[in-house]
């Protein structure tokens, strides 16, 4: 069962200077151990036994010995907007390259920050902490980025993201702070690029959607295969607001997403939604929590994964309703494809109730593609591996329609399909004679 999330404190905020001095107490350490340019060492990391990491591949994440990332490293690759741009902020290793806002976007109410000062203040007390990777990334982060909307301001266009990983053999951070005021309307699309051979990168995200506000946000990985992600995102949803959210996992050689979503107040609405594919030896994990505190609230989650070669998948959700959070409907869907017989998928759902006025499902699913459904598109001549590839790209089709911004569905068929033809043809090359077992 995960570890639920404490309700968000309205106390006041707090400043870059004081979360990092947090963070380095609770590791142990002085920030000057932790800048740019230094060596990871000794650091207490978690194993598997604890039953967040359960199923995980902690025991193999690269930790001692890499290097905390410097400034400077050239920027390889910058994938193409998805939507209009309403603003582009181009991080590399953490470190914020550019920021640029439309005026349209400034006129109506937006503001896109790089809090590298002390003293910026950065986030509310509920993003401190939580676990190793967590305080990592809050004491070396080297920038955080602020997307702040005014009260009842529609923000045309899309927020545009790029998290680019351009060192190998590095640690690298970032954190990216977002905040909703009353009734504002946002959509963010994050793309997390780069090869990053041996590196570790460990992004914190923190989604406050205040009162009758709406945030859209997607994010999509897409790293290189030796390269390994831990990330967190804590998001916070106020009184009638709604948060559509969704993560596109392709990339790394160990993936994992933690998502801890509240919903605060009475009327408050997330919709978290996910798509992962895995080939290879990659693993993509994926850990959530919808917690109910307030009256009349509700989540509803799909996380949609396929699997083939020798690659793995974990999903593990609870739903947690608090005692007052009567009236609330929250419901968790995970179902996997099976698409080799060395793949594997562990799925675990949970439920923790406090009320019983209250509606919850949960639902997992397991299985290899549909016999009769290949054999339905072959018996009309459609080719083995081109029968395979609809049905997978039809199995995730109602989750990619369903994105939060306009657009994903269509920017992410041919990645889909590229990665697909990669995988088969790398399969077909493992069992050539000659190949190496």
């Amino acid at each position: 069962m995960l570890p639920t999330t404490a309700p968000p404190s309205t106390s006041s905020a707090l400043t870059l200077a004081t979360l990092r001095q947090q963070a380095c107490d609770r590791l142990g350490a002085v920030p000057t151990g932790l800048a740019a340019g230094s060596v990871l060492s000794g650091l207490a990391r978690p194993t598997a036994e604890a039953e967040i990491w359960r199923y995980s591949r902690i025991a193999k994440v690269p930790l001692d010995g890499l290097v905390v990332a410097l400034d400077g490293a050239p920027s390889t690759s910058a994938p193409p907007p998805i939507g209009e741009p309403a603003a582009v902020v181009h991080l590399v290793d953490g470190f914020v390259r550019s920021i640029s806002v439309t005026p349209q976007a400034a006129e109506a109410g937006l503001s896109v920050l790089r809090a590298s000062s002390d003293n910026a203040v950065v986030t509310d007390p509920q993003v401190e902490g939580g676990d190793l990777f967590v305080d990592l990334a809050l004491a070396t982060a080297p920038d955080a980025v602020v997307i702040e909307a005014a009260r009842g301001c529609t923000i045309p266009g899309v927020i545009q993201i790029i998290n680019e990983i351009a060192s190998d053999r590095a640690y690298i951070a970032s954190a990216l702070m977002v905040r909703l005021a009353e009734n504002a309307s946002v959509s963010i699309v994050e793309r997390v690029v780069g090869a990053g051979v041996g590196s570790l990168f460990t992004p914190i995200t923190q989604l406050t959607v205040g009162s009758g506000a709406t945030l859209r946000f997607v994010s999509v990985q897409e790293l290189g295969d030796q390269c390994c992600q831990i990330a967190h995102q804590q998001c916070s949803t106020g009184r009638d607001a709604t948060l559509r959210s969704m993560s596109v996992a392709l990339g790394g050689s160990y993936a994992r997403v933690r998502t801890d979503a509240v919903v605060t107040e009475q009327g408050g609405f997330n919709e978290l939604l996910a798509v992962y594919f895995g080939a290879g030896h990659q693993m993509h994990d994926f850990r959530t929590l919808q917690h109910h505190i307030g009256p009349r609230t509700t989540s509803e989650l799909l996380f949609k994964g396929a699997v083939q070669d020798h690659s793995q998948s974990v999903y593990s959700g609870l739903i947690k309703i608090g005692v007052d959070a009567r009236n609330a409907v929250a419901n968790q869907t995970n179902r996997n494809l099976l698409l080799s017989p060395t793949a594997s998928v562990e799925s675990v759902p949970n439920l923790e109730i406090e009320n019983n006025e209250v509606k919850c499902s949960h639902a997992s699913a397991v299985g290899p593609v549909d016999h009769d459904h290949r054999y339905y598109l072959e018996l009309r001549g459609v080719p083995p591996e081109e029968a395979e590839r609809l049905i997978v790209t039809g199995f995730f089709a109602d989750v990619l329609d369903r994105s939060p911004v306009p657009g994903v569905a269509a920017a992410l068929t041919g990645v889909f399909a590229e990665k697909f033809g990669r995988a088969h043809s790398a399969s077909a090359a493992s069992l050539s004679p000659g190949a190496i077992a």
